[in-house]
């Protein structure tokens, strides 16, 4: 990996195409595609190498990343999963058809103890005012999660799969890591090498939800009168 930084670094139309290819080939991988195999360690700097350079409001870079190897935690989380799934599926019975309940019941929405590695991503507040955060505070979260988006293109890149599990209980987290209370858990991640990834996202393919074109979504100058 080259080190040396132009200040005025210029990239080609191919850079710009591999960078495409990846951000539309990233997946979130959950755990009936991860293998055992140990990440290299080369291949975890990088990663996290790309997470040190993500964009920071106030250039404050308040992320705090704890990587889980011991079975026995990732137990524990994965306890907290399943209870909280429970909770979800009686949330959502309501409002989802018989159709979607079966869809829903089917699914891999984890692979917390199948990944070599688990990832939990914190937020660390800072107690003094942060240079550009003074009127949307949530901007530091923000931050935390550009962090974690260039981590998963990172890892997409090394052909490593990734997969954001949300279906946790924060404060179950912190307990089991020994996070210190003013921490805020934002992600709690699984990577690893995998045996294939999907040609399109999995909830694409399973007909969960369908794609947003861009004329759905994108607006041009203000929002028109309701």
């Amino acid at each position: 990996m080259n080190n040396t930084f132009d200040s005025n670094k210029q990239f080609d139309q191919a850079a710009s195409d591999i960078l495409s290819e990846i951000i539309q080939h990233r997946r979130d991988v959950r755990g009936n595609r991860f293998l055992k195999d140990t990440i290299k360690e080369g291949d975890l700097k990088q990663i996290l190498d790309a997470a040190l350079h993500a964009p920071s409001v106030g250039f404050s870079q308040p992320w705090e990343f704890v990587l889980i190897h011991d079975d026995e935690i990732k137990h524990k989380i994965s306890q907290s999963f399943h209870r909280e799934n429970e909770k979800a599926k009686e949330t959502l019975s309501n409002s989802l058809d018989d159709e979607k309940q079966a869809l829903y019941q089917s699914l891999k929405l984890e692979g917390i103890q199948e990944s070599p590695l688990n990832l939990a991503v914190f937020y660390k507040p800072n107690n003094a005012p942060v240079l550009g955060q003074t009127s949307m505070p949530d901007m530091g979260r923000f931050s935390v999660v550009c962090a974690i988006q260039n981590m998963w293109l990172m890892a997409r890149s090394l052909n490593i799969g990734m997969g954001w599990v949300s279906i946790l209980n924060p404060d179950d987290v912190k307990f089991i890591l020994n996070a210190p209370k003013d921490r805020e858990l934002i992600a709690y991640l699984c990577l690893g090498y995998v045996d294939k990834f999907y040609d399109k996202p999995e909830l694409e393919i399973r007909k969960w939800e369908a794609r947003k074109k861009a004329e759905q979504v994108v607006i041009n100058e203000q929002y028109a009168d309701v």
